[in-house]
């Protein structure tokens, strides 16, 4: 089997000048797996070059490949995610993650910046204060997932009301209020990462919910998942399909 001129197009598209290591030590893989992911799965419908870097960034990092993800995210500069872009997909993971899981891609990410002439701190994105961060939080919140916001708050039990406080002002107040990415893009990336983690089904689908709500309609949920699938590998795809698929027959009904 040789490398198809088209996924030899694609891949020097992300990777100019590059000689794979794992071409020299296994070329048969290295075949198999460029065309398909550069060939076969970039025939099928799905996001813009920039927009699948960046889902693919956010996946990655939800994969704990550390390595993989810095190969990736020179592929992302190399088409155009800007810096600031870049920053936001790190951050917008932190509390779905967590920083135990996170710090090392912060490392990663200000290393690679860094080794391209990129001046740190790159211009604060934050529009929210300690006073503002709920309110807003909240709000976005409710644009994203409507009634079912109050719902969770009344249904929390009274030792736990805390933790739906830091919901809104932390995760949403203080990430999905910020510039640099807009609300579909943010929900997107989430969506990406949750699929990516696995072993999280209900914070999956609402997130399904939440992308249909802001307009990443079922073909956005299918090509994202498509172009994720050479990195996060075909039970965790096909539990996300599942998921989109039993949340957008409700949403038609």
């Amino acid at each position: 089997m040789n490398i198809t001129d088209i996924a030899k197009r694609n891949h020097d598209e992300l990777f100019p000048n590059d000689v794979s290591k794992l071409a020299v030590t296994d070329p048969e893989l290295i075949e198999i797996f460029d065309n398909w992911a550069f060939d076969d799965v970039l025939a099928e419908h799905g996001p813009e070059i920039r927009t699948r870097l960046m889902l693919q960034l956010a996946a990655i990092i939800a994969c704990q490949a550390v390595n993989e993800y810095r190969t990736m995210l020179g592929a992302a500069l190399n088409v155009g995610v800007t810096p600031i872009e870049v920053k936001e997909i790190v951050y917008q993971a932190l509390p779905y993650l967590g920083m135990a899981r996170l710090f090392d891609f912060l490392g990663a990410t200000n290393e690679v910046l860094l080794s391209r002439g990129i001046a740190l701190p790159l211009e604060g994105q934050s529009t929210t204060t300690e006073e503002t961060r709920f309110d807003k939080g909240l709000a976005a919140q409710k644009q994203i997932f409507g009634a079912q916001i109050d719902a969770m708050y009344e249904k929390s039990p009274k030792d736990q009301i805390h933790i739906q406080t830091f919901l809104s002002a932390n995760c949403f107040g203080d990430y999905y209020t910020r510039n640099g990415l807009d609300l579909k893009t943010r929900e997107l990336l989430t969506f990406a990462m949750l699929a990516a983690l696995g072993g999280c089904e209900p914070q999956l689908a609402g997130h399904i919910a939440g992308n249909l709500a802001v307009g990443n309609d079922r073909q956005v949920l299918i090509g994202t998942v498509t172009q994720l699938l050479p990195f996060i590998g075909y039970p965790r795809s096909l539990n996300a399909l599942r998921l989109i698929n039993e949340a957008t027959q409700d949403h038609e009904r």
